[in-house]
């Protein structure tokens, strides 16, 4: 009797923390769902998604919905990020104004949270004084303490709201991937922010995104006895590929997983400054190999030439100018006073079998951008190489090898899952990340990127997420990186409750 009246005191004390809420917080409550133990400097193996309702101002102040959480905790996860703007809980543009009705509407996140068994995080995707998005915040707040004021006591606001909410229940992620501040700058920062926020709620789970956009482990907050969150968007050109808020993705290779990192494409001429680039392809080739190259930005004037073993098989002069011609689209460098148009061509050499070495670069002229290039022997698939703009930076000669085990360019360096593990993983897995528990914040891959592409790659990070004991959230669940309406047009959806839901990708994740 003793237990069940304590529990009953309890629950009415956390009706009251929620100022307003208490209705809404008690209804649908789930109080012997089983809760994951959390601390610092461990966190759960959480699974799950960003839920993007209050995500931006300019994109809307919308209620979240019960059926995401339903849906969500019915799936098998346990995890929801609420990134969310500022903006859209202040009065009339004064940030130190509350609005109650869109304060209640977090709340009730919070609740249905409760309600499903599922954990909420919820992030100042833009707090005041910071954001990565636009437009800018007015005052900077790694600097100026009038912004560090007003984000503290946001904080402390929500700290106060949902004092007595344990943390296998709730956590507060205080900033979203702070990049162009020095470390000491964010320890400072962070410290104003925990001291706010513990001076009402001394237990509540911090988690703190890490440094350079949460790729690396921000070290001097360690003492502060914060989490820590990182990201799953390696490579970018697998993750936002022609995505437009991405300046650059519209010049992303075409996507491949596991990949060849591609090579430069800029062939120079002789007459630059920096000296010629070629790009060198030894063989053996013993059969006749067509090569095609995609041609797609010429400056000025460029004369490509292809030789086997010292001898041309294959040139032709390019030049750009005004008006209509052979390329696609005629640029005008204002700059510098030139013509680069944008060609997007193909041609083709005829490589001899019994060739040993291949040899790409330009007899004279300005500089000539190759898109990708292509090998073909016999009926064998076509094998690709993707390239990207490195300007002068030298292509290492590599070998062609239709037959080789996984990429038939043998010698360059490759992207997979060894690379994804060295590369995003094992600088957590260092000393400077012992002792701090982390989870994958945000992940996944824009609907421009193929779906097998992203299957593939998606299921080496899970693999690695898996073997590192790091739980993760999938920006995000229904929209352009989700499992539902996320408008690719290379899926086969299965209408699923008013959604389009990708089976494929959903059981994917199903199964880390």
């Amino acid at each position: 009797m003793r237990r069940r009246v304590s529990r009953i005191f309890w629950l009415c004390t956390l009706s009251l923390c929620l100022l307003g809420t208490g209705p809404a917080w008690s209804q649908g409550r789930n109080d012997d769902r089983e809760w994951l133990p959390v601390s610092p400097e461990k966190l759960p193996k959480w699974r799950g998604f960003n839920l993007l309702e209050k995500f931006l101002l300019q994109q809307g102040n919308r209620p979240f919905e019960e059926d995401d959480f339903r849906m969500i905790s019915e799936f098998g996860f346990n995890f929801v990020r609420l990134p969310m703007d500022y903006r859209t809980w202040i009065k009339d543009g004064n940030w130190e104004s509350f609005n109650e009705k869109t304060l209640q509407e977090i709340d009730q996140a919070v609740a249905w949270g409760q309600k499903y068994g599922v954990h909420v995080c919820i992030n100042f995707h833009r707090a005041p004084g910071y954001t990565v998005a636009e437009p800018r915040e007015p005052k900077d707040l790694w600097t100026d303490a009038d912004a560090q004021r007003v984000c503290a006591l946001h904080w402390k606001t929500f700290a106060e709201r949902y004092r007595g909410i344990p943390s296998t229940r709730l956590s507060f992620n205080l900033f979203n991937e702070p990049a162009g501040v020095s470390d000491e700058a964010y320890a400072r920062v962070v410290r104003i922010m925990v001291d706010a926020i513990r001076e009402v709620d001394p237990d509540r789970l911090i988690i703190c995104d890490g440094l350079q956009w949460g790729q690396n482990p921000a070290t001097l907050l360690k003492p502060l006895k914060v989490a820590q969150a990182t990201r799953g968007y390696q490579p970018m050109e697998i993750s936002h590929y022609h995505a437009g808020w991405v300046g650059g993705s519209d010049q992303y290779p075409d996507p491949q997983w596991p990949r060849v990192i591609p090579p430069n494409g800029m062939l120079l001429s002789p007459a630059k400054p920096e000296g010629a680039t070629t790009i060198q392809i030894n063989g053996p080739f013993e059969k006749q190999t067509k090569l095609r190259l995609n041609v797609r930005v010429v400056s000025v004037e460029a004369d490509l030439i292809v030789t086997a073993d010292g001898k041309p098989v294959f040139e032709k002069a390019f030049k750009s100018g005004p008006g209509q011609g052979e390329w696609k689209e005629a640029v005008y460098n204002d700059q510098y006073n030139i013509w680069q148009n944008v060609f997007d061509q193909d041609v083709v050499a005829e490589i001899p079998a019994g060739t040993k070495q291949v040899t790409i670069g330009l007899k004279s002229g300005d500089w000539l951008r190759l898109g990708e290039m292509g090998l073909t022997q016999g009926d064998r698939k076509e094998d690709v190489l993707p390239f990207r703009l490195g300007w002068s930076e030298k292509v290492p000669p590599f070998r062609y090898d239709p037959q080789a085990k996984g990429s038939p360019f043998v010698g360059l360096p490759a992207q997979d899952r060894e690379w994804l593990w060295e590369n995003a993983i094992a600088k957590w897995k260092s000393p400077a990340g012992e002792g701090i528990g982390v989870i994958v914040g945000e992940w996944g891959a824009f609907n421009e990127t193929p779906h097998d592409v992203v299957l593939a790659w998606a299921e080496d990070n899970l693999q690695n997420w898996q073997k590192a004991e790091w739980g993760w959230a999938l920006w995000n669940f229904r929209g352009s990186f989700g499992i539902m309406d996320s408008g690719r047009d290379d899926v086969e959806y299965e209408n699923y409750q008013g959604h389009k839901l990708d089976r494929k990708y959903l059981e994917l994740l199903q199964r880390y």
